[in-house]
Order: C-alpha cells, then sequence, then structure tokens
C-alpha cells in the first residue's frame, strides 16, 4: 500500500473498558474518530464505523494480546488486514496524550509502517495453552515459596523440633511434616508444628495442581505440533511456551532471523577497537528465551552431538557462554521448521514388537549402542525422539535370525 492508494486507515487506542477509533486518509490528513465500549456490540459498532468510510486498507491496534485481543478477534473475523501498533514511548507522548491522539498515532504508525507485526490469532489450540501455562507457572512459584518458608521456619524452630527434621529429605521432610496433626496452636512449640503441617500439605496441593497442568499442557502440545515436542531435550513446559510466543498463525514469522530476534538469540556485534565479537540480545520474549536455553542445558547434559560440538568449539578458544550464544541460535532454527513447516513424526512402535519377537532383551539393546535400557524403553514408548537411533535400531533388529 502506498500514500497515493485510495482508501482510509484506522487506528485504535485500546484500553479496559472503552476503544477509540480514528481514521485517516492515504496522506496523513486526520478525518473523523469515535469512542467505543470494550464489548462484543462495541466491537461490531466499531468494526462497521471503520469501514463505513470508504475502502479501509489497514487497521493498526495497540495491544493485540491485551485490552485489544477481543477486538482483533472481530477485525480478523471480517477479514480485514490487521497489524500491531506499538505503543508510544515517553518521548513521543511530549506532543500531549489523550486517547484521540494515541488513536491517531496508531493509524499513522499504520500508514507510515510496512513492516509492523502481524498479531497472533486468537482462539485457536495454541491460544489453550497460555492459560494452563500461566496456571502452573504461579502453581510451581507458590510452591517454591512454601519450601523457602518451611526450611525459614525450621531455622527459628524450638531445637527439637529442629534436630527432628534436620537430616531428612526434602521429599521426606514434606510428607513427614504434611502428616503432622492439625492440633489447636497453644504454645511457641504447637504453633510451629501446625504451621510447618499447614505449609506442607499447602505444597503437596500445589504439586499435585502443577502435575495436573503439566498432563493438560503436554496432551495438547503432542496434539498441536507433535515434531516440536518430539524434538530432543523439548519437554512439554518449553514445547508449550515456544508454541504460545509463535502463536496459531507461526507464519506470521517470515524467516528463522526474525524468529531468532522474537527470541532474542540473534547475535548482536559487540565489538570495540581490535576486538571482536558478538553477544546474544537481551530483548525479545524472555520466556522463550529461557525455553530455548533450557533446550541447550539439556542437549549440552546428554546430546553425545551437542557435547561433541562444544568440545570441539572450546578447543578452538570459544568460552562456554559464547558455545550457549552459537547452540541457541542453532535450536532457534531447528525450533523455527517445526513451528512454520512441521514433518510427520516417524512412526516407532514397531520396535518394541520387533525386538520381543526376536527375544531380544533390552540390556542387550542398550549394550549393543552404547546407551542406557531406560533410553530404548523410552524410545520405543516414542517419549525420547532420535531417529537416527531409531533406524540404527530397527536396521540391527532386521539382520537378527528369527527366534
Amino acid at each position: 500500500m502506498t500514500r497515493n492508494t485510495p482508501g482510509v486507515i484506522a487506528g485504535v487506542d485500546t484500553h479496559a473498558e472503552t476503544h477509540h477509533a480514528a481514521l485517516v486518509s492515504t496522506t496523513g490528513e486526520h478525518l473523523t474518530d469515535q469512542e467505543f465500549p470494550a464489548t462484543p456490540d462495541g466491537y461490531t459498532r466499531l468494526c462497521g464505523f471503520i469501514t463505513s468510510h470508504g475502502p479501509l486498507a489497514r487497521v493498526g491496534v495497540e495491544g493485540t494480546s491485551s485490552y485489544g485481543a477481543g477486538l482483533t478477534a472481530v477485525l480478523l473475523a471480517a477479514d480485514l488486514d490487521v497489524v500491531e501498533v506499538i505503543r508510544p514511548t515517553r518521548s513521543q507522548r511530549r506532543r500531549g496524550k489523550s486517547d484521540p491522539i494515541d488513536a491517531y498515532a496508531a493509524a499513522a504508525a499504520a500508514l507510515a509502517g510496512d513492516y509492523l507485526p502481524v498479531p497472533k490469532t486468537p482462539g485457536g489450540a495454541v491460544d489453550a495453552l497460555r492459560p494452563l501455562l500461566i496456571a502452573r507457572r504461579s502453581a510451581v512459584k507458590a510452591r517454591s515459596d512454601a519450601m523457602r518458608q518451611i526450611k525459614s521456619l525450621l531455622v527459628t524452630a524450638p531445637s527439637d523440633h529442629r534436630e527432628r527434621f534436620r537430616h531428612l529429605s526434602d521429599a521426606n521432610l514434606i510428607t513427614q511434616l504434611a502428616a503432622l496433626p492439625a492440633g489447636p496452636a497453644r504454645d511457641a512449640s504447637s504453633a510451629c508444628l501446625t504451621a510447618l503441617g499447614l505449609i506442607a500439605r499447602r505444597y503437596q496441593a500445589l504439586s499435585s495442581e502443577a502435575a495436573s497442568l503439566e498432563a493438560d499442557i503436554d496432551a495438547l502440545v503432542t496434539a498441536t505440533n507433535p515434531a516440536l515436542r518430539g524434538a530432543y531435550g523439548v519437554g512439554p513446559i518449553t514445547a508449550a511456551q515456544l508454541l504460545v510466543t509463535a502463536g496459531d498463525n507461526p507464519e506470521r514469522i517470515t524467516s528463522p532471523a526474525k524468529f531468532a530476534a522474537l527470541t532474542g538469540t540473534n547475535p548482536i556485534p559487540a565489538s570495540s577497537g581490535k576486538t571482536t565479537r558478538y553477544r546474544l540480545n537481551r530483548g525479545g520474549d524472555r520466556q522463550a528465551n529461557a525455553a530455548l536455553h533450557q533446550i541447550v542445558l539439556v542437549r549440552m547434559s546428554s546430546d553425545p552431538r551437542t557435547r561433541t560440538y562444544v568440545a570441539r568449539r572450546k578447543a578452538e578458544g570459544k568460552t562456554t557462554r559464547e558455545v550457549m550464544r552459537c547452540l541457541k541460535r542453532a535450536v532457534a532454527r531447528e525450533v523455527y521448521q517445526h513451528l512454520v513447516h512441521p514433518q510427520p513424526v516417524p512412526t516407532v512402535d514397531d520396535l518394541r514388537p520387533l525386538r520381543q519377537a526376536k527375544h531380544v532383551s533390552l540390556e542387550r539393546v542398550a549394550r549393543q549402542f552404547g546407551c542406557w535400557a531406560t533410553d530404548i524403553s523410552r524410545l520405543e514408548r516414542a517419549t525420547k525422539r532420535d531417529d537416527l537411533l531409531a533406524k540404527r535400531y530397527r536396521d540391527w533388529l532386521n539382520t537378527l535370525p528369527a527366534a
């Protein structure tokens, strides 16, 4: 679209209770503006307002994933060209601030910006993961707080209580504390035990809540993108976070480089004088960055190919931080392909029947391929994906004589 294209551009300043829409011409002339309630009826009226003043070329909406989420869904359902407008910075607001000013600014940004981000499509399977992730994250955080409170109370507890629970592991500590009777707190000693028992039972309840949420998340992730879930080192929580970051329309991220920038894994020049180096981008979605970091940690600890790569790069003089930067960038490229161009996951349901038909034990297979028997069992049950090992395993079984 160019400034000479006939039509109008809409901008919307979104709030919790109201949305303010403004229209400008393709030459930037202010046309009209109006406020609407942030309700389903208000969304419909706003959509009718911006489409009743001539051909609508584009709509710029602030906060498409927050206050503007409901309106964005309506606009996308009406097949309008919607882009996300970044809220004005503090320096840009020196001209003044009001809902009409911000709405016209959103329209001007939509008119001028040909590379504004495309909003996520709401209401899909990936969108269902977001509230589950938030609920699990809060449960895990509260559970960690409960454990810290228990440890803190034991530091100042009466000496007999402190000695009673001093040498227990965390799991046994929670079990024994949760079994304490919830009697009346008559003195400092009984009050301490009452508090410890209540917090321990809270810890157990939060653990059950987090486990239940993780099971739901795993089922949704596996159904939505089995290729990503099956990638090495990608657990249900990391996969869910990466899916939420990309949205139900990951094709809006048009290149691996843009996905790297979105996740804060693109290298940024950090050179000075005779020193030439790069560092990771500290911007982007930090939750997605943390998910990629977790994948890198798992692969560095248990993936033979990654460990070989790390050893080679360190021999070249790279530091651990620099090697991890390279690995995060590589993992981001791999994840991008899984998100935008997912491939069918190879089936492994034939491995266990074939092994049992040849009367081969898991321990023998593990010795053959230099790994643990549990790794082979997980491979057979499709809880661990290793396409190369699966192919070698299948080819080896086929060479064995029939029992």
